[in-house]
């Protein structure tokens, strides 16, 4: 599965403004890393995150595990507002 999908359908499932969830991969400078920008609306930045970083910190969990199934990659994802 596509990470980024992945991600994208993780992050659609929580947030009530589903439109505004933007997802893309950046590139990195570091060798076998990539960057996933997770862009939601400010009302939703909560729920992603999650107490203490909770949800972030699941997300994260499970697509670096999807990662290392796929072609092993280290991922890095930015959660951000608009």
């Amino acid at each position: 599965m596509d990470l980024v999908n992945l991600v994208e359908t993780i992050v659609k499932s929580l947030v009530i403004h589903k439109d505004s969830v933007s997802v893309k991969e950046f590139p990195t400078e570091e060798e076998n890393t990539m960057l996933i920008q997770v862009i939601v609306a400010e009302e939703d930045i909560g729920r992603v995150i999650g107490k203490e970083g909770r949800t972030a910190n699941a997300i994260r969990t499970l697509v670096q595990a999807s990662s290392f199934l796929a072609d092993n990659k280290y991922i890095k994802i930015d959660i951000d507002k608009f």
